[in-house]
């Protein structure tokens, strides 16, 4: 089990949170959408890094990033970092929370709502995390933050950059964009599950080996 300095944690959290709320009331259009959902509760498990946030809409223009929360959440969604990247990149996050890996329990209408809003924003990770961090560690955690919200777009793009070449330069193809977009779609969710069959499998192979040594 990963053990995550607390003290660290909450202040990543405290810049995560500024910035996220800085961003927010520069786009104003955003506010109504997190007002309709304002007062929820959403609870994130990030299974391959052992840590769960909970993130609270207090207002239309105001969300909090905890580590903790005594209080029962409207939503809890389980998943890897990878499953969490696809879903913050998605043109359809809707599509994607139902064909990933991620367990939800509970209504997914704040989390579609945030996941939404955070799509449409250039945040500046940077400047909050390194008051509160310092140069150091403040730079790291903005470029992992920057990296994350990438991670879903660089795959899809660098899928389409390399199908695209081999259509057009080996097979001499040309088919209609919409058949390729769904191809991608489909490339992409088949490469997903993979993965995590492939983690299943180590856990499971992880296990075996656990109960044999103890034998």
């Amino acid at each position: 089990m990963t053990q995550h300095d607390p003290a660290l944690l909450s202040a990543a959290l405290a810049g995560a949170e500024q910035a996220l709320n800085q961003a927010i009331s520069l786009a104003p259009h955003s506010h109504q959408e997190l007002d309709a959902v304002s007062g929820t509760l959403l609870g994130i498990e990030v299974t391959s890094l052992d840590l769960t946030v909970y993130v609270e809409m207090v207002t239309g223009t105001d969300v909090r990033l905890m580590a903790h929360c005594e209080r029962e959440t409207d939503a809890f969604v389980r998943g890897t970092l990878e499953d969490f990247a696809a879903l913050a990149t998605s043109n359809d996050p809707a599509a994607t929370l139902i064909n990933s890996g991620i367990e939800l329990q509970g209504s997914s209408a704040s989390l579609i709502t945030l996941q939404q809003v955070i799509a449409r924003m250039e945040i500046d990770w940077e400047a909050p995390l390194v008051d509160i961090l310092g140069d150091v560690a403040g730079h790291q955690i903005a470029e992992g933050l920057r990296r994350f919200f990438r991670w879903g777009e660089g795959a899809r793009a660098s899928l389409k950059r390399q199908v695209s070449e081999y259509l057009l330069e080996e097979g001499r193809l040309t088919p209609p964009k919409a058949e390729l977009e769904h191809f991608y779609d489909a490339v992409q969710s088949v490469a997903m599950r993979v993965e995590r069959a492939q983690n299943q499998v180590e856990k499971l192979l992880a296990k075996a080996a656990a109960r044999g040594t103890s034998q």
